[in-house]
């Protein structure tokens, strides 16, 4: 009897989340157990980390696996980025739009992400996902063992008790939060920036008449899918140059009164 109830206390700490004891400060969540590392978040003090059973058999001495929410900031190379703009199954999620910069993650099939920025060579995205980071305990002076450990170690060398044990919850925490980023978009409306992809295309035409807007985007397919405002960009900027090619479009689309299109408001452009 003694034997199954240290065998179900174990059990019960692996099903449960490990909360680990509160931060007696701030502290950082680097990317590797290596305090030259990114800082992938910071924890306030008070913080509960939520720690990451899986990474713990592979964490040094002096260092705790922890589980950060989410949502991050990354960036992926653009030639990841597929023609339905997501992000390519497996591609690498760096940490800056810089080749050597600390790889975040890899891109999986139940990844959800959303384009917020072009740099360059480089898309940024915001990533939905759980990340592991590592926390140096040797720098957190008085800094205690995961509860749920503790709770296991615990109860497995408890004498026997007869009498019914009511089910306890632990605590329910909140894991820190990544450090502040530029956000250009929250996702929750359609006249938020985003990223749009096509043929740029003009719609004038001798034998038509003049459309609302004098330049669209196109599907493979040539048929014209979106109209495209202008009026934001420099007037030095060099049009011709796109007219016929595969671009990215950074704007708002909206209705256009009266009918069922949509016009982009371009913000910026570029070839693709």
């Amino acid at each position: 009897m003694k034997t199954n109830l240290r065998l179900a206390a174990l059990l019960l700490a692996t099903a449960l989340p490990a909360v680990a004891a509160p931060l007696n400060a701030t502290t950082a969540v680097h990317t590797q157990p290596d305090e030259s590392s990114p800082t992938l978040a910071v924890l306030n003090a008070g913080s509960e980390p939520v720690v990451a059973p899986g990474a713990l058999a592979t964490t040094p001495a002096g260092w705790l696996a922890v589980e950060l929410a989410g949502p991050f900031d990354g960036y992926v190379k653009n030639g990841d980025i597929m023609k339905n703009l997501d992000a390519r199954i497996g591609a690498s999620v760096y940490a800056a739009p810089k080749i050597g910069a600390a790889e975040l993650t890899k891109i999986e099939l139940a990844d959800k992400t959303d384009i917020t920025g072009l740099h360059g060579k480089w898309t940024q995205i915001r990533l939905q996902k759980k990340l592991t980071g590592y926390i140096h305990i040797g720098g957190t002076p008085g800094y205690l063992p995961p509860i749920a450990t503790a709770a296991a170690t615990s109860a497995a060398s408890a004498p026997l008790d007869p009498s019914p044990v009511t089910p306890v919850a632990y605590g329910v925490t909140t894991a820190g939060r990544p450090a502040p980023m530029v956000n250009l978009g929250d996702g929750g409306s359609s006249t938020l920036p985003r990223l749009f992809q096509g043929k740029f295309v003009s719609t004038r035409s001798a034998f038509k008449p003049r459309r609302p807007y004098d330049w669209a985007l196109a599907d493979d397919s040539g048929d014209r899918y979106a109209y495209v405002d202008i009026s934001k960009l420099l007037l030095t900027e060099q049009i011709d140059k796109y007219i016929g090619h595969v671009v990215v479009v950074y704007g708002s689309g909206k209705s256009v009164p009266g009918t069922k299109d949509i016009v982009i408001e371009v913000e910026s452009l570029q070839l693709r």
